[in-house]
């Protein structure tokens, strides 16, 4: 059928054509109400965009002198961000010469691991950034 007869048909039914695949040969086109049609798409947009779990990284810092309450509460903390489904960013701040031993700060990571060992895996393996010791952890997937 040729765009000119296909128009008309549309305009005496009182609905739009939309064109489907423009770039095919002969190009495809329908006969609908568009605005329905739009509406429809926007809908279902929005409910997909509802199911969907957007995963955040939440940062959690520690310094060397760190209490071992202060500890517990922060790994507390951390298992409850590791529970809803998001990341963590253990970062391990070192301030003027406590620069001069990684090793404390090493240690004190591989104990904050250990706290939430059940619910969480190290997603990146730990690195340095400027001043900071970091690891990423995730979720545990479940098996």
């Amino acid at each position: 059928m040729s765009s000119r007869a296909a128009n008309e048909l549309a305009a005496r039914m009182n609905l739009d054509l939309y064109c489907v695949a423009p770039n095919a040969n002969p190009p495809v086109c329908k006969i609908l109400n568009y605005g329905k049609f739009r509406y429809e798409q926007q809908k279902a947009k929005k409910e997909s965009k509802k199911n969907q779990h957007v995963v955040e990284t939440k940062q959690i810092q520690l310094h060397l002198n760190i209490g071992q309450h202060d500890l517990l509460t922060k790994a507390k903390a951390a298992r409850k961000f590791l529970e809803e489904g998001n990341r963590v960013e253990l970062c391990v701040v070192f301030k003027g010469r406590e620069m001069t031993h990684p090793e404390i700060g090493e240690a004190l990571r591989v104990k904050f691991v250990e706290e939430v060992a059940d619910v969480a895996e190290i997603v990146k393996t730990p690195f340095w950034e400027g001043k900071w010791y970091k690891s990423i952890l995730g979720p545990k997937k479940n098996k």
